[in-house]
């Protein structure tokens, strides 16, 4: 009885969440296919004629393709220069106790607090008066610091779960350190490294404030583009077509990390419970 109850509820729940991301998509695909020509309103359950026309147009007429470019050349390198930069301090936290360890890792948090518009106008005003305008180092330096603290959670997780028992025999057994590394840590890292780094990506694809605030008008991203159809000149077409092109990869990515974060067991990777 309990087991059918189980598989009742977990149906319920599945199902909950097909229509929670179902939904929306679906009517984000039904509005980036409506035909300039004629336009989809009451009565109509469906949009009367549809078409491609939207994504061709967009395409050919906005700043779509550069956008692109940016993003998607932006974001991995914040992704890498995130991880560096995090790597030491989660070592720490991960690896050793200390007076004041929480407070550390609580202030370490604290760029979440912080509204990314705030950040951004004081970051602008910050940069200004140092005479710096180089949008790309700009906005490059700004996402590393508003996502530092999702990276140094991660990893500082994935250190702690390092066995100091497999440490200790790499080591007695003559290991050089560059050896223990790739013996001891590495084989547990590597999830939490490339969850890290997706995540990262993620939300430097996604995050508008920043880039916008910091690089327009000369510098524009995706949600640059996405937010201007979304402003004054409502058109929601156009709007669902970027947002479409800016969500599905990065939903596929969000499932991949998914499976890493289940995969960061460290009874997995060394072969003892």
């Amino acid at each position: 009885m309990s087991r059918t109850f189980e598989n009742i509820l977990s149906g319920l729940l599945i199902a909950m969440m097909v229509l929670w991301l179902a939904i929306p998509f679906g009517m984000a695909l039904l509005w980036s296919l409506v035909d300039p020509g004629q336009a989809w309103s009451y009565p109509h359950i469906l949009p009367p004629k549809l078409s491609f026309q939207r994504w061709s147009d967009i395409w050919q007429t906005t700043a779509l393709p550069l956008a692109m470019l940016h993003s998607y050349s932006l974001a991995p390198v914040v992704g890498l220069a995130t991880l560096i930069c995090a790597a030491p301090t989660a070592y720490v936290f991960g690896r050793y106790e200390f007076p004041g360890k929480s407070l550390a890792q609580a202030l370490v948090l604290l760029p979440l607090v912080m509204p990314s518009f705030v950040t951004a106008v004081f970051f602008a005003s910050l940069l200004i008066s140092m005479g710096f305008f180089a949008p790309y180092p700009a906005i490059l330096l700004g996402h590393m610091v508003m996502f530092m603290p999702y990276a140094v959670r991660l990893l500082t997780v994935s250190f702690a779960q390092v066995r100091k028992d497999v440490i200790h025999a790499a080591r007695d057994l003559g290991a050089s350190p560059l050896s223990v590394f790739r013996v001891a840590y590495l084989p547990v890292l590597t999830p939490g490294l490339m969850a890290a780094f997706l995540i990262v990506f993620i939300l430097s694809m996604e995050e508008f404030a920043l880039a916008f605030v910091v690089g327009s008008p000369g510098f524009i991203t995706i949600p640059t583009i996405l937010y201007s159809f979304l402003g004054f000149n409502f058109i929601r077409p156009n709007a669902a077509a970027v947002s479409l092109i800016l969500v599905v990869p990065n939903v596929v990515l969000m499932l991949i990390v998914e499976r890493l974060l289940q995969s960061a067991n460290p009874a997995h990777v060394s072969g003892k419970g």
